[in-house]
């Protein structure tokens, strides 16, 4: 069966408080009100389904809008964030660079970016075939998010991950199982902006 167009919103986090529980953490204060401006964004988008990780930071930021669509948000293991190790780990931005650096490596207990993007890859495809046709928002994680926009497009690196903002939205437009749209769509700086000039 030929799929049609899907659009798949997917959108990173907004800023959360820090806890060693990576599923139950939260959205911090600044968090919820940015995930207020995506409510009111996507609202504009059409949005069919919701669906999102299941790490707390990931539901909260997309509820709203599956409030407004009346739809209970669907969760895909597939799009939580990646395990980067078993242990704590002390230097974050060096183990991810290694990580980049030999897409085979993993840390202890963590998953290499081929593993992860694996995963990740796999559950967009449920989610395009779930919902063939649809306009569905995507709420995930930015390592996650960024491997799996690689497997389409290696130019979706590591470079690109360090510029992504928390809260980003990256619209997906897919023909079939092929990509043929990326489009970057909202940030939290240009929300600032945005702020900024109102005020004026």
């Amino acid at each position: 069966m030929k799929l049609a167009i899907t659009q798949l919103y997917l959108v990173r986090h907004a800023h959360s408080e820090y806890t060693p529980d990576e599923l139950t953490r939260p959205l911090s204060e600044r968090g919820k009100v940015d995930a207020k401006h995506v409510t009111e964004l996507l609202k504009k988008e059409k949005i069919d389904a919701v669906c999102s990780s299941p790490y707390k930071r990931a539901v909260e930021t997309v509820e709203g809008i599956a409030r407004h669509i009346g739809q209970e948000i669907k969760i895909y293991e597939e799009v939580r964030e990646r395990t980067l190790s078993s242990k704590l780990v002390k230097n974050f931005d060096e183990a991810i660079s290694l990580l980049w650096e030999d897409p085979a490596f993993s840390l202890e207990g963590g998953e290499s970016n081929l593993t992860a993007q694996k995963r990740g890859v796999q559950g967009i495809f449920k989610i395009i075939e779930e919902y063939n046709g649809k306009n569905v928002v995507i709420g995930t994680h930015g390592n996650i998010m960024v491997l799996i926009m690689s497997y389409f497009d290696p130019q979706y690196d590591i470079s690109f991950w360090r510029k992504l903002e928390m809260l980003d939205i990256y619209c997906l437009t897919f023909d079939d199982d092929n990509v043929k749209i990326v489009k970057r769509i909202w940030t939290q700086s240009a929300e600032l902006t945005a702020q900024k000039d109102r005020s004026l």
